[in-house]
């Protein structure tokens, strides 16, 4: 699970704020998109190249309350930029989206896809001596699958044979699992899966030393001990901040550069202006921007080599509850899309900075990527209003619409909610929680309407697009009565759309996969309307380049940590 908090950061909405809203109500009413510009997004930053750096070095940032850090159930982007520093797993992520070792040296599947086995690298030690063997896998997997822990990224497990046992609670180890030899691990999948190495990256998979004990072990969760580049230096200080120094003894690659990281935690509702107010006031080394402020931080910062923009695998769209009303059809979802000007609001509220998304799975998935997939997502309001009455979306019909404060959104979905109304008559029920409780509102049996969110890939597969976001399987509950425990949370289910993923997952020919993953791409978004995609991801940051070298966005929208040197 990789929901983003931020695609850019926010402030309560400004006089900027206002005119663009007004901007984007003038283009409802001519009906098109087409007399904006088409948006182009900021363009993209070069790497610098790699240059010697001298180690040491305190590196500062701002997030807000993350989920959690143990990997059992790290999640967000939050999150996982701290549990990246503290744990390495089975295989890594370069920024491009090419898997390199971790732990792991080298793997291997059996013909039909159903057999893995990953040798192990001999000698590396989590960051109080203990040895990372095959059993620290078998036991951080076990952990996080097991049903007392609750996890919300336990799924990512679910093809490992012995899941569904954990899961119900009539098991307490993973039968798919061998860790007999401790540098090898023997895993049998109850279904084929030939990219099944490369979730050996995300946090559900990361290997924990004996004494992190149940996933309600407290103090663990806290201070995870782990076997990554960096290593706690105390407790999270809830609310307030987390430390991280240089793990000496790590083994799985390069050791970090930095001395040591210090993570502020910003309020929930104002983290962004905090991290932009801290770089500039000498604070933070790395700051997200409030919105309203891109294109003057961008002319102020892009001259000095402190500005850093990339295009990244992710997607930023509207959750629907669909099998609640009025959304439960895909006409409904589609007058949705339809009415939403993306080009006016990414031209007004994202000055330009982002470029409206025709398809679910992002374009730096090349093999996979089509755009225009989603036929609904072009502006088209007569269209709407068209599909609104046949589906029963009738003026005057209430729309949930809820949003997470402090991540940059309060302007955007403004805008949103100022079309739908205008456009189709809805009376658009809009409210802004915090972060974790957007998550857990998604999450309730009763949910309904639409969700402000955004999704990053936890690894290099347009899979972890459809799987998570759409299968049945990724529901995660039992019945509508249940929490939707898994990440479909819109509850889409579709039989034809999950038998095209397991027969992707099955193929091997990288080719053939990829036109099965663009056929269940096509039934989802282009046909059902599961979801609506509305940009394409594209991030900006500022950078302390004037102390530090070395620093680019990770596969996963975080800093290079590991590699920041000091000038």
């Amino acid at each position: 699970m990789r929901r983003s908090r931020a695609a850019l950061s926010a402030v309560a909405v400004t006089a900027v704020a206002s005119i663009v809203l007004a901007g984007c109500s003038q283009q409802s009413n001519q009906n098109s998109g087409q007399t904006a510009a088409a948006a182009t997004g900021f363009p993209e930053t070069a790497d610098a190249p790699d240059v010697p750096g001298k180690p040491g070095g305190v590196f500062r940032l701002g997030i807000v309350e993350p989920t959690a850090i143990d990997p059992y159930n790290a999640q967000e982007s939050e999150g996982i930029l701290v549990n990246k520093q503290l744990f390495t797993g089975l295989v890594q992520v370069e920024p491009d989206g090419t898997v390199i070792p971790g732990v792991a040296q080298k793997w291997e599947s059996n013909s039909d896809c159903t057999q893995w086995t990953f040798t192990l690298k001999p000698g590396t030690t989590f960051s109080n001596g203990e040895v990372v063997d095959a059993a620290a896998f078998k036991r951080g997997w076990e952990r996080t699958a097991a049903k007392a822990s609750a996890s919300d990224t336990a799924y990512h497990l679910d093809e490992v044979q012995g899941y569904a046992q954990l899961q119900d609670g009539s098991a307490t180890t993973f039968s798919g699992v061998d860790a007999a030899d401790p540098n090898v691990l023997k895993v049998t999948l109850a279904k084929p899966d030939c990219e099944f190495e490369i979730r050996g990256a995300h946090p559900a998979l990361s290997p924990v030393p004996t004494v992190a004990g149940p996933a309600s072990n407290t103090a663990y969760n806290d201070l995870p001990i782990g076997n990554g580049p960096f290593k706690m230096d105390g407790p999270w200080q809830h609310d307030k901040g987390i430390r991280l120094v240089r793990n000496d003894t790590y083994g799985a690659g390069p050791k970090a550069n930095l001395d040591a990281v210090e993570i502020t935690i910003t309020p929930a509702d104002q983290g962004a202006q905090a991290e932009y107010n801290g770089f500039q006031n000498g604070q933070f080394d790395w700051a997200r921007m409030p919105t309203p402020v891109l294109a003057q931080a961008r002319a102020q910062y892009d001259p000095q080599g402190e500005w850093l923009n990339k295009k990244t695998a992710g997607i930023n769209y509207l959750l629907v509850s669909v099998t609640q009303k009025p959304l439960d059809t895909a006409d409904a979802r589609k007058a949705i899309s339809e009415a939403i000007d993306r080009n006016a609001i990414a031209q007004g509220v994202f000055q330009n900075s982002q470029v409206p998304a025709t398809a679910l799975i992002p374009a730096s998935f090349k093999g996979a990527y089509q755009e225009g997939v989603c036929t609904a997502c072009k502006y088209d309001v007569a269209d709407a209003k068209r599909l609104a009455q046949s589906s029963g979306l009738v003026p005057g019909t209430a729309v949930n619409f809820q949003f997470n404060t402090g991540g940059g959104h309060e302007e955007w979905t403004a805008a949103v909610k100022q079309q739908l109304e205008t456009n189709l008559g809805l009376k658009v029920t809009y409210s802004g929680v915090p972060f974790r409780d957007l998550l857990k509102n998604e999450q309730a049996p009763g949910a309904t309407g639409l969700y402000r969110a955004a999704w990053s890939a936890d690894y290099p597969t347009a899979g972890n697009f459809l799987g998570p976001l759409l299968s049945t399987a990724a529901i995660g509950a039992a019945s509508p009565q249940d929490v939707a425990q898994g990440d479909n949370r819109g509850r889409y289910s579709n039989p034809q759309f999950d038998s095209l993923l397991a027969q992707a997952s099955s193929t091997q020919d990288d080719a053939k996969r990829n036109d099965l993953y663009k056929q269940a791409e096509k039934i989802a978004i282009g046909d059902d309307m599961a979801l609506i995609p509305l940009w394409a991801r594209q991030q900006s940051r500022l950078v302390n380049t004037a102390k530090f070298a070395n620093i680019k966005f990770d596969f996963f929208e975080n800093p290079t940590l590991a590699t920041i040197t000091t000038k």
